[in-house]
């Protein structure tokens, strides 16, 4: 499904629904349409808000964690929503965290899904052969566990992404401004209620990242899927948002 995009400033963003805000940030190669299952369940009761991160329209010189982390900041102050549901998949979730450590008394909520932050393993070892369009869908294809979710639109969108040199650029920036950024040290920090879902085939970020984020983040509760990889939220949208909706519910 197609949602019109939203654009005010420097940002750019999916709205749909009204309500308390639901912000959902999507990974290094994810997009908005990773969350179509989720703004469906849930911009009846939400104001479903997907920020499109600048990772292409900044600078390699700008462009990090922390400065990703400040424009989606920089959008919550701006829009003066006084606090937020998070959901982060991947370098979403990273983000999240992030952005709850910096300045948590926004943040009501937190859900990470596959989120980077403590140990992740490189999404295909940089893509070495990217001008190869069957290796960069083989690639795809393992960060689900039904590999029919890589969608052709899904790997054409990310073979454009590794083939145009100034988005390879940004990407490889991004990751290791992200791998620079790990959270082990500050988890323990964080006091938002927060929940935890991860694929239990999940080999960008293994099921134990899951298990780690759960030990070291006191108020968290972690849920791992059978049959599911990186993208709960996109391969188990049926049992993802009930969990969610209660747990958003629960905390309210």
């Amino acid at each position: 499904m197609n949602y019109s995009v939203k654009e005010k400033g420097k940002y750019k963003y999916i709205q749909e629904g009204e309500g308390d805000v639901i912000i959902l940030l999507h990974g290094l190669f994810g997009s908005t349409g990773n969350y179509t299952e989720l703004i469906e369940g849930f911009k009846s009761k939400y104001k479903v808000i997907v920020p499109i991160l600048p990772i292409f329209d900044l600078s390699p010189r700008e462009l990090s964690m922390v400065s990703l982390t400040d424009h989606v900041l920089d959008f919550i102050n701006e829009e003066r929503f006084e606090s937020v549901h998070l959901v982060g998949n991947s370098l979403g979730g990273h983000i999240a965290l992030m952005l709850t450590l910096k300045n948590p008394s926004v943040v009501q909520t937190l859900t990470l899904t596959g989120s980077s932050g403590l140990f992740e393993n490189a999404l295909g070892g940089g893509f070495p052969r990217r001008q190869d369009y069957d290796f960069v869908k083989k690639v795809c294809e393992n960060i689900f566990y039904d590999p029919k979710v890589a969608t052709k639109e899904l790997v054409d969108e990310v073979f454009e992404t590794v083939n145009t040199p100034t988005k390879g650029l940004n990407i490889i920036v991004t990751a290791k401004s992200a791998m620079r950024h790990n959270l082990e040290q500050e988890l323990h920090k964080i006091e938002t209620p927060t929940l935890l879902i991860w694929g239990k085939e999940d080999t960008i970020t293994p099921a134990f990242v899951g298990e780690e984020f759960n030990k070291r983040i006191k108020n968290s509760v972690l849920h791992i899927f059978d049959q599911c990889g990186h993208a709960p939220m996109m391969e188990k949208p049926k049992v993802f948002i009930p969990i969610l909706d209660e747990f958003l519910t629960t905390e309210v």
